[in-house]
């Protein structure tokens, strides 16, 4: 679903563009879980500990998210990265 294929830093409208474009190929169903995604996009900001890079991770649900519990505590982790 990524606007730009050879690199994950297209900015907001790289972001949105890839949303609109991901609706048109995609079901969106349940389970959702965020915590991985939040995990992952941490792990991303912890290789940059200098903070000469910040991460910022937008996230768009249609519904339930199944792991709120999980998810809280992952963006509560993550809260003093970059």
């Amino acid at each position: 679903m990524d606007a730009c294929p050879m690199s994950s830093h297209c900015g907001i409208e790289g972001i949105l563009e890839a949303y609109h474009r991901s609706l048109r190929s995609v079901q969106l169903y349940g389970p959702t879980n965020f915590a991985p995604v939040v995990n992952h996009v941490a792990r991303s900001a912890a290789a940059v500990p200098d903070g000469s890079q910040y991460f910022v991770l937008l996230i768009i649900t249609d519904g339930v998210i199944s792991d709120m519990a999980q998810t809280k505590e992952a963006i509560v982790n993550v809260s003093a990265a970059p």
